[in-house]
């Protein structure tokens, strides 16, 4: 690699060591570098030792006011406890219509049979962050960029359906969106490209007003797109989609929803507490956060550690509580910076041997199998698919590790098993190559395949 003029003008780390300390191979092992998603393996380890893998998050329905004559004169909050996973699409998330459903049979248990006044998404239990200060604005739109909330809805992400015109330069038409945001202005700037041109689409959002902006074209001779946009106002599309549940069960919101960072809200030990639901198990979570690489569930897991820490769940108190972790676990902080959870910043470096180190003390925790039982294998289902796809499956699943993109950066970090049980830990971080993604993969595969002693052509 260091003869691939390719490689040479890059710049590159590359540290393995085994099960002793010992480094088996290095290049610029102490250099700092850009980790995109392998920097989910610290803040999913992290966020399994301090919470445990059977942690589940707890969402409540309480309620404020009186309740005559099976009216509540008052309102009712959802109050949000960080759950990733509600309202999610992802498998591993609980049916939202079964979580509805179980919030109105608590109403029904309290008598509530009607509502004269609001309900309101209660996210006070995290610090409301649109996006970590890094991330540039370009990710604030698309799906990859939704942050955690304290009360999240459907990953924080909106679905819209459009349908092109029978030709180029004619309107897009918007037809649907999911979850409902009432007050959300949608500007479509959207024309219908050439057929066969595809989804060349840009979707732009901030937390400071709701308007959404959607740019460029979506090509001739599909009958509809589903385009994935993030959204800012998760707590309203929570309280909105359950008032429309109510409304089909016959349970009547006079004062429709309300946003709590606009009111006198109640405070949370104040209110009547009627039901609570609960998220998945933790190692569940972090399964999809490895597997996938699910950006969204990541922020949440490290926003999770401020708040458990620290009593505040900021991305200060994460860096923080982050910091105080790894340190907790003997390890230097020399060659590691993190501000967010899921690698997409710019402002994350990590060296080699810095994950080389965090990798073998991850080893002797009691939660490690089920730690590494979430890294992504080749050829298995997950982000590492199609990686060293010739070679035999007993060989390379022997690989267990994360991968990591961003333009021009390529990186993988993990574990390799042994003869006997044993593994070596490995990193390789790619920055600022002068080529394609796909060309550079071929070098990375090589050494990928090195690792399991084979040779790549």
């Amino acid at each position: 690699m260091k003869k691939d003029t390719l490689f040479s003008n890059s710049v590159v780390g590359i540290m393995v060591m085994d099960s002793k300390g010992r480094g088996v191979a290095s290049w610029n092992p102490d250099a700092p570098l850009l980790t995109a998603s392998t920097m989910k393996t610290i803040s999913t380890g992290l966020a399994l030792q301090i919470l445990g893998p059977d942690y589940r998050f707890k969402t409540r329905i309480g309620y404020s006011g009186i309740i005559r004559d099976s009216v509540l004169e008052g309102d009712i909050y959802i109050v949000g406890g960080g759950d990733p996973t509600l309202g999610s699409k992802d498998t591993v998330a609980t049916p939202i219509e079964k979580i509805f459903t179980l919030w109105h049979d608590a109403l029904k248990a309290a008598g509530i049979n009607k509502i004269a006044g609001s309900i309101i998404g209660d996210d006070r239990f995290l610090e409301n962050e649109a996006i970590p200060d890094s991330w540039s604005w370009s990710n604030l739109g698309p799906y990859f960029g939704s942050t955690a909330s304290g009360l999240s809805f459907c990953e924080n992400l909106q679905y819209f359906t459009f349908i092109p015109g029978k030709a180029k330069g004619e309107p897009v038409e918007l037809i649907s969106v999911y979850p409902s945001l009432p007050g959300m202005v949608y500007k479509n700037k959207l024309l219908t490209g050439e057929t066969g041109t595809g989804d060349r689409s840009s979707y732009y959002i901030s937390d400071l007003a709701k308007i959404g902006e959607f740019k460029g074209s979506l090509g001739a001779g599909k009958e509809s797109y589903i385009l994935t946009g993030s959204s800012k106002f998760a707590p309203l599309m929570c309280a909105e989609e359950f008032r429309l549940f109510l409304a089909s069960r016959g349970v009547e919101c006079t004062s429709g929803i309300r946003d709590i960072s606009e009111i006198p809200a109640t405070p949370q030990d104040e209110l009547v507490i009627i039901g609570e639901t609960f998220s998945p198990k933790l190692i569940s979570i972090i399964n999809v956060t490895n597997r996938i690489s699910n950006n969204f569930y990541a922020e949440t897991l490290f926003k999770m550690l401020g708040k458990q820490m620290t009593g505040v769940g900021s991305y200060d108190s994460s860096v923080v509580a982050a910091k105080r972790l790894l340190a907790g676990m003997g390890l230097s902080l020399k060659g590691y910076t993190q501000v967010d959870g899921s690698g997409l910043s710019r402002q994350n470096y990590v060296s080699a041997r810095f994950f080389c180190k965090y990798f073998a003390r991850m080893k002797e925790m009691s939660s490690f199998a089920e730690f590494i039982g979430t890294l992504p294998q080749p050829g298995g289902p997950g982000t590492l698919k199609n990686v060293l796809k010739d070679v035999e499956s007993g060989t390379k699943s022997r690989i267990h590790a994360k991968s990591g993109s961003l333009s021009n950066v390529r990186c993988y970090a993990g574990y390799v098993e042994k003869k006997g049980g044993d593994y070596y830990y490995f990193a390789i971080l790619t920055n600022n190559y002068p080529a394609r993604t796909s060309v550079m993969q071929v070098g990375v595969e090589r050494f990928l395949g090195s690792l399991v002693n084979v040779k790549m052509k």
